[in-house]
């Protein structure tokens, strides 16, 4: 008898602890969860309800307390908050996807066989044109930039636009060159027309590429959706979450968000509106845009072009071109204006600087409006190259250094040899920018770089290529520890968009943004990070992506 009465005793326990249970959509326990909060604490278990993390903690403390429509045994693996890309081009990456890839070419003899090749697979008719990006002089056995000549003799009634990889040059054919208008004559502020023996070579840098780019026919609506829509999937697969897609007209956002509203996107964007009129009077008119999905609240201005075009503003010449220094994209009357009405309307201001002059040149616009310590969080985009004299800008004035690490591994071979033993070392010097104030937002200029998010951390951390060269790292006094590169791919990229209450980090009330990992990037070595891959990625609880 007292057998029976102790059995339904605790039947009748284990009843009322099952109705005493809270209610979640989705556990999941034996896991190792990276929470990135303040400690860097790691849990076992986590809560999924409504979108967003109800609790972390253990395993068995969690299931004794929560019951969820859906369950799932990690089996050890690792849990991290979804990556958030503070710099990329999310829509220009989705075209580029339909257009030449040329990534990786190793000569321009290669160039044109792909290009021929590409022509014939898409059937491409006369007079249409012909659009690849991604080639880099800098891997090719002879490092100068190619002439057109080629170009003409295979292709002489389309018209021809390669942009390098940077975006900040283009190659382009005569055919091009005739429909924009483009002579021995052309001169552009803030670009230039590149001429040999007084014969045009093709060769556009910085400004001077939009005066063919112009002319290319607007992609239509059909082929910006097929674009957003690969980006996102194959951001979902590297386990991006967010992005900031730096750089785009108010048009683009309106097709965002109702691409969103529609459920076909659901990339959370933070997008950086182009300096430009249109755009200005767009955001005057309509203010800033906050959804859980869409952050529209700043604009994207460009300093100057890419150290690799030799665009990049110096305060002395380059090394290897001792009569050019670069130039300024734009005056400096221009930058101080538009920084003028950014303030007063209280937005943000992100503006791409590479050279040192360049840097300073905006570091001090900056000032000007800041004065000092505040919480406007303007942001240099790359700080690339940065005189030893003005890092203190940064910490002075609160202002934002985000970086993107394989910018360093990429440009090592030759980065010296444009800036000099001397000035190369404040270059890529992300734990000196760091350092100003105490946290740095990481990304990776997809498509100027590759889109894995692995690469930024190995590249941060490591400072090396994928074949491990150099011996000991490039720089190392400016790399990253594991700790701080997570961060920056995360919470730190959260906090410079003012959206770190809501997610980069996997604690209580925010958005269950997060990713299965098969390894663990605290802990592996630096030769397992790029073969590490993503089992899954949720969005607000919502699995987006799973490895097939």
């Amino acid at each position: 008898m007292k057998q029976f009465l102790l059995l339904i005793s605790t039947l009748l326990s284990s009843i009322v602890l099952f109705s005493q249970k809270k209610q979640a959509d989705l556990i999941l326990f034996n896991a190792k969860v990276y929470t990135v909060d303040a400690k860097f604490s790691t849990a076992s278990a986590m809560v999924i309800k409504d979108g967003k993390i109800a609790a972390t903690g253990n395993s068995k403390s969690l299931l004794a307390q929560y019951d969820a429509n859906e369950k799932i045994d990690a089996k050890g693996k690792f849990i991290y908050p979804g990556f958030n890309d503070a710099h990329a081009h999310f829509l220009g990456y989705g075209l580029g996807l339909q257009t030449a890839d040329l990534v990786g070419t190793e000569s321009w003899e290669e160039i044109l066989t792909k290009l021929t090749e590409f022509s014939k697979l898409k059937n491409i008719e006369a007079n249409s044109w012909i659009v690849g990006r991604g080639w880099d002089q800098n891997d090719w056995q002879t490092k100068e930039f190619p002439t057109k000549e080629k170009l003409d003799v295979l292709f002489p009634n389309n018209p021809v636009f390669l942009t390098r990889v940077d975006g900040h040059a283009a190659i382009t054919n005569q055919r091009a060159l005739d429909l924009a208008g483009v002579t021995i004559n052309t001169k552009q502020t803030g670009g230039q027309v590149e001429l040999k023996d007084g014969k045009l070579t093709g060769i556009l840098v910085d400004n001077a590429v939009d005066l063919v780019s112009a002319k290319i026919p607007s992609p239509s609506a059909d082929q910006l959706i097929s674009a957003l829509k690969d980006a996102q999937e194959n951001c979902f697969a590297t386990g991006l979450t967010s992005v900031a897609d730096c750089g785009v007209d108010y048009m683009t956002v309106k097709l965002m968000q109702l691409l969103q509203q529609k459920g076909d996107l659901k990339m959370r964007i933070y997008a950086m509106l182009s300096d430009d009129p249109k755009n200005f009077n767009w955001a005057k008119r309509n203010g800033k845009i906050k959804t859980p999905s869409l952050n529209v609240s700043s604009f994207k201005v460009y300093a100057d072009g890419a150290l690799g075009s030799r665009g990049a503003c110096l305060l002395q010449p380059y090394t290897d071109k001792p009569e050019w220094s670069g130039f300024l994209l734009s005056s400096q009357s221009h930058f101080d204006s538009v920084a003028k009405v950014i303030y007063n309307m209280g937005w943000q201001m992100n503006t791409h600087a590479i050279g040192d002059s360049g840097n300073r040149a905006i570091l001090n616009i900056y000032g000007k409006y800041l004065k000092g310590k505040n919480d406007r969080r303007w942001r240099i985009e790359h700080a690339q190259v940065v005189n030893k004299a003005d890092f203190k800008l940064f910490g002075k004035y609160n202002i934002v250094p985000s970086v993107q690490p394989t910018h360093a591994t990429s440009d090592m071979y030759w980065a010296e040899k444009r800036l000099g033993a001397e000035r190369v070392k404040g270059a890529y010097a992300f734990k000196d920018l760091l350092k100003q104030n105490s946290w740095i937002p990481l990304g990776t200029d997809f498509p100027v770089e590759d889109i894995s998010p692995f690469k930024t951390f190995y590249a941060g951390v490591f400072r090396i290529d994928a074949k491990g060269f150099p011996d000991g790292g490039y720089q190392m006094a400016n790399a990253l520890s594991r700790q701080e590169a997570i961060r920056g791919m995360t919470i730190w990229a959260a906090k410079a968009t003012f959206e770190e209450s809501e997610k980069g980090s996997l604690e209580k009330g925010k958005y269950a943004d997060f990713i299965i990992l098969d390894k663990d990037l605290m802990a592996i070595d630096a030769k397992d990070v790029l073969t590490t891959s993503v089992l899954a990625t949720y969005i607000g609880g919502e699995k987006v992506y799973s490895k097939k």
